[in-house]
C-alpha cells in the first residue's frame, strides 16, 4: 500500500464511517452530538509590537483592495498533522505577515509580500485529536490504538520514507477511535475536550494577531462533508467577530447534510453570532455542489434558496486543487476554459462529473430559477484561496510547494519530474501501480500534477478591519486571483458618461452613478447600460494581455453564455468577433523568462453589451488574463535539469475574476 492509497483510503473511510454515526444517539457534550449553541468568551492577548507596527489609517470612502487567504490548515487538522505539519495558528499568521516558517519537508517558507487578512480554517472533524494522540502525556494517547501516532512528528521521524508507515498507522487509528466511541470504551468527552481546547486556541490566536487597520484575522474553520459517492461538499465557515462564538464548531459529526450547517448558522445568527460559509472545490463534487435538488432529492424551493444564499453569499472559484470557474465541456466557446482543471473528486483519482460542478454553470442555473419565478440558490460572489495544509499559502508558480506537507514536498512526489530508477520500484514510497510511464520515463501517478499555485481572495473595503472586510464579503464586492495581486474593479450603470474612465473622480462617480460587483442593476428602457471594467496588473508578475467580460443570460428555459474581449494590451482593439489580436507574448522554456515588451500594466474599458436585450435576465463578470508564464511544473523541471513532463501544460495565463453584476428586466425583476 502506498502513501497515496493510504491517504485517499483514509478520507474515504472517514466519509463512510462518519455517515453511519447516528447523531441522535450521542450526548450533548460529545463531538458526535447535536449542534452546540454555547459560546466561549475570548481574551485579547499581547503580540510582539515589532510584528504589527503600522499605524491605522483613515477609512477610504473609495475603498482599497485587500488581499488574503480564507482557507488555511495547521497542525490542528487531522490530515495536516499526519502530513508532517507542526506549525500552529500563530505560525500561520506570522507567515501571512511576512515571517519565515518551516515546511514539513524541512525547508523555509516566506511570502513574496505580506497579506492583508488571513483565516485559519482547520477541519472541525477530529480538530486537534491526531496531534493530541501523538503526545504521550495526553489521556487519549493511553489507548492502544493511539500508539502508532506517538511522537509522529518528532524531529527524528520526518523523513520521506516515514510517510507510508505513518499513514498506515493513522488509517487504523481513525476507525478504532470511532469504534471505541460507539461501543463505549472511549469516553466521547475526551475528544470533545480536545476539540474545544483546540478551538479556544484558534480563537485566541486570531485575537492575538488581529490588528485593526493593519492586519485582519477571522475566526474560522472547515466543515468537511461529502456525499456517499465522495462528491465534495466542503465549506469554510467565517465568523464576523470574536466577542461571542460557539463552544465548538459544527462538523460532519453533527450532520453530513450542509442544510444542517445552515440551520446551525441561522440559530447562531439569532443569538447575535454572525457568520458565512464558502463552498470550495465544486470541481471535485461529482456534480453535487450545484445540483437542482436538495439533500433529500426534492426540487429546491424558495425557502431553501433563501437559506442557502443567506449563509453562502460567496464561492471559492479557484485554489490549489483546481479551478472551478468552468469546464471545456460546459463552455465550448471559451478558449480559456481549460485553466488548471483538476478532474478528480477530492480525495483520490476518481473522475468528477463536470455537470453541476462548476461556478459559471451554477450562475446560469440561477438565472433559469428566476426565469421560472423562483428564487435563485446560486447568486454568489467570487473569492479564491490556497487550501494549504502547511499553514503557508503556496501561490507562486516559481516557488511552488503545493499543499500536503511531506507528501508532495519534492518535484518527484508532485509528479513533475521523472523518478530516479531506485524509486521506480517498491521502496517504502511507491508501489508499481503508483508509477506511470510517459514517453519512456517513470513518473509518480498522482493528482498533484493537476494542482495549481493558487489563489488569493480580495475585497474592496474602506479599511483593513474585520467589520469593513466582512461587510465587503456580505455585499459581494469581492474578487479572486490565481495568485498574482491583480486588482479588478467592475461597475455598471446608466449615468457613466463617455469621459468617465479618465476622470480623476471616476471611482466616486462609479459608486454614485452605478452599482459595483456583487450587485443588481435593473434595466431602464431599451438603452444598454455601461459597464466599467478596470484591471491593474501585479508589478511582481507578468503584464496584462486582455480584459474580458463573461456574460450569461436566460431565454425561457434555456441559458447561454459568451465571452467578450473588451480591452487589449498595447493599444490594440477587439475585432468583429470580440477577440483581441495575439500580442506576441511568449515564454522561453529554457529559463522561464517571458516577454516584457508586450502587455500592459493596466487595462480598462467602458463597454456596452452589443447583444443587449432589456427583456433578458443576465449576469456579467470580469476576467482578466496575464501574458503567458511558466507553470510550476515547468519550473520544477528546469531546476532539476529535466524537460517538462509531456502532456502537462508548460505555461499558464494567470488571471483574476470579479464577482458578477446581475442585470434584471425592468418588469418582473
Amino acid at each position: 500500500m502506498t502513501w497515496r492509497h493510504v491517504k485517499w483510503m483514509l478520507i474515504g473511510l472517514l466519509a463512510s464511517l462518519i455517515s453511519c454515526v447516528p447523531p441522535e444517539s450521542a450526548e450533548d457534550d460529545s463531538p458526535l452530538g447535536s449542534s452546540s449553541q454555547g459560546s466561549v468568551p475570548v481574551r485579547l492577548l499581547e503580540v510582539n509590537p515589532d510584528i504589527l507596527d503600522r499605524r491605522r489609517s483613515e477609512p477610504n470612502p473609495e475603498r482599497n483592495a485587500y488581499f488574503g487567504d480564507l482557507h488555511v490548515h495547521t497542525t490542528y487538522s487531522f490530515d495536516a498533522f499526519v502530513f508532517g505539519t507542526t506549525v500552529g495558528p500563530r505560525d500561520a499568521y506570522r507567515y501571512a505577515l511576512g515571517e519565515t516558517i518551516e515546511h514539513p519537508g524541512g525547508f523555509d517558507l516566506t511570502l513574496r509580500e505580506p497579506l492583508d487578512f488571513y483565516a485559519v480554517t482547520d477541519h472541525a472533524l477530529f480538530l486537534g485529536v491526531a496531534r493530541e494522540a501523538a503526545d504521550t502525556r495526553s489521556e487519549i494517547s493511553k489507548f492502544d490504538f493511539a500508539a502508532p501516532l506517538h511522537d509522529l512528528n518528532a524531529d527524528d521521524n520526518k523523513g520521506l520514507l516515514s510517510v507510508v508507515p505513518r499513514l498506515q498507522s493513522f488509517g487504523t487509528f481513525v476507525p478504532a477511535l470511532l469504534a471505541g466511541i460507539m461501543d463505549g470504551t472511549v469516553d466521547p468527552g475526551i475528544t470533545a475536550a480536545v476539540t474545544r481546547s483546540a478551538w479556544n486556541d484558534i480563537i485566541e490566536a486570531a485575537e492575538q494577531f488581529n490588528s485593526p487597520g493593519h492586519f485582519t484575522t477571522f475566526v474560522a474553520y472547515e466543515y468537511t462533508s461529502s456525499t456517499d459517492d465522495r462528491g465534495n461538499l466542503h465549506r469554510n465557515v467565517i465568523f464576523e467577530g470574536a466577542d461571542l462564538l460557539p463552544a465548538e464548531p459544527f462538523s460532519r459529526f453533527h450532520s453530513q447534510n450542509p442544510e444542517g450547517l445552515w440551520d446551525w448558522m441561522d440559530e447562531l445568527r439569532a443569538q447575535g453570532i454572525e457568520s458565512l460559509a464558502i463552498p470550495h472545490n465544486s470541481n471535485g463534487s461529482n456534480g453535487q455542489m450545484f445540483k437542482l435538488v436538495d439533500w433529500a432529492g426534492n426540487p429546491m424551493d424558495d425557502e431553501y434558496a433563501r437559506q442557502r444564499m443567506r449563509n453562502e453569499p460567496l464561492v471559492e472559484i479557484t485554489q490549489v486543487k483546481g479551478t472551478s470557474e468552468t469546464h471545456p465541456s460546459l463552455s465550448d466557446n471559451d478558449e480559456w476554459a481549460e485553466f488548471e482543471i483538476t478532474p478528480y473528486r477530492v480525495g483520490g483519482m476518481l473522475p468528477s462529473k463536470p455537470d453541476g460542478s462548476y461556478v459559471r454553470q451554477a450562475l446560469r442555473r440561477g438565472l433559469a430559477f428566476e426565469e421560472a419565478g423562483a428564487v435563485s440558490p446560486y447568486r454568489f460572489g467570487f473569492v479564491a484561496a490556497s487550501d494549504t495544509h502547511t499553514g503557508a499559502i503556496s501561490d507562486d508558480e516559481a516557488n511552488f510547494f503545493s499543499k500536503i506537507g511531506v507528501l508532495d514536498a519534492t518535484p518527484e512526489l508532485r509528479g513533475s519530474v521523472p523518478l530516479p530508477s531506485w524509486q521506480a520500484i517498491p521502496f517504502g514510497m511507491l508501489a508499481p501501480e503508483q508509477v506511470e510511464e510517459v514517453e519512456g520515463e517513470a513518473y509518480t501517478r498522482t493528482p498533484v500534477i493537476t494542482f495549481g499555485a493558487s489563489g488569493l481572495a480580495a475585497v474592496w473595503a474602506e479599511e483593513n478591519t474585520r467589520e469593513s472586510i466582512y461587510a465587503a464579503f456580505r455585499r459581494k464586492e469581492t474578487f479572486a486571483t490565481s495568485g498574482p495581486r491583480i486588482r479588478v474593479r467592475f461597475f455598471a450603470g446608466y449615468d457613466l458618461e463617455a469621459d468617465f474612465l479618465d476622470a480623476p473622480d471616476a471611482v466616486v462617480r462609479a459608486y454614485a452613478g452605478g452599482v459595483s460587483m456583487g450587485s443588481d442593476l435593473v434595466a431602464q428602457g431599451q438603452q444598454a447600460p455601461h459597464f466599467t471594467a478596470w484591471a491593474v496588473g501585479d508589478p511582481r508578475s507578468a503584464p496584462l494581455q486582455r480584459l474580458q467580460i463573461v456574460k450569461g443570460w436566460a431565454k425561457g428555459e434555456e441559458t447561454f453564455e459568451r465571452v467578450y474581449d473588451v480591452a487589449c494590451s498595447d493599444g490594440a482593439v477587439p475585432d468583429a468577433t470580440h477577440r483581441c489580436p495575439d500580442n506576441g507574448a511568449r515564454v522561453d522554456l529554457s529559463n522561464c523568462s517571458y516577454s516584457r515588451g508586450a502587455g500592459s500594466e493596466e487595462l480598462k474599458a467602458l463597454w456596452q453589451d452589443p447583444d443587449f436585450d432589456p427583456e433578458q435576465r443576465a449576469f456579467y463578470y470580469v476576467r482578466v488574463l496575464e501574458n503567458p508564464t511558466c507553470r510550476w511544473s515547468t519550473w520544477d523541471a528546469l531546476r532539476t535539469g529535466n524537460a517538462p513532463r509531456p502532456g502537462v501544460a508548460t505555461t499558464i495565463q494567470e488571471r483574476a475574476w470579479s464577482s458578477p453584476i446581475w442585470l434584471l428586466p425592468e418588469t418582473g425583476g
